[in-house]
């Protein structure tokens, strides 16, 4: 088989439209926008959370509280998820993202945290913006060392 060769299964293509061509074409006068209205102009278009002239349901609903957009996002690692890694390794932001244990955020990049959940058995090198005082001692028990970056 050759790539000129290759066509869409029956029935899935479908050809395009051609309005505005005459009234034998079944799609001409109005070209399929029915008659007057914002809908029939060019350029009129409605944004899709337009509610008809009702009140939006954005800004029905109460607001409370305060969004603080300067705040440091964290994502927080386990002592246990640490288990996987070989014994002596290093252990930072890339090796965390390229094991799953934490997300690769877009934007605003978020901070990582380990936590003293579960245990550790293994001597490792830990790289990460911030450590539970339990974490870190517990990392240090083990003859790992935790350092902030």
């Amino acid at each position: 088989m050759k790539i000129n060769d290759l066509k869409p299964k029956a029935g899935s293509f479908h050809r395009k439209k051609r309005v505005g061509r005459g009234i034998g074409s079944g799609h001409g006068k109005t070209s399929c926008r029915g008659h007057k209205g914002q809908k029939s102009r060019s350029g009129g278009s409605i944004h899709p959370h337009f509610e008809g002239g009702q009140m939006p349901l954005v800004r029905r609903v109460p607001k409370r509280g305060f969004h603080n957009i300067y705040a440091d996002r964290w994502q927080t690692v386990n002592l246990r998820d640490l288990n996987r890694f070989e014994d002596g390794s290093e252990v930072d932001r890339a090796v965390l993202i390229k094991a799953g244990i934490v997300r690769k955020t877009p934007g605003k990049r978020k901070k990582i945290k380990v936590l003293a959940n579960g245990d550790i058995n293994r001597k490792l090198t830990v790289k990460a913006e911030g450590f539970s005082s339990k974490a870190r001692a517990l990392i240090e028990e083990k003859g790992g060392s935790a350092e902030v970056v």
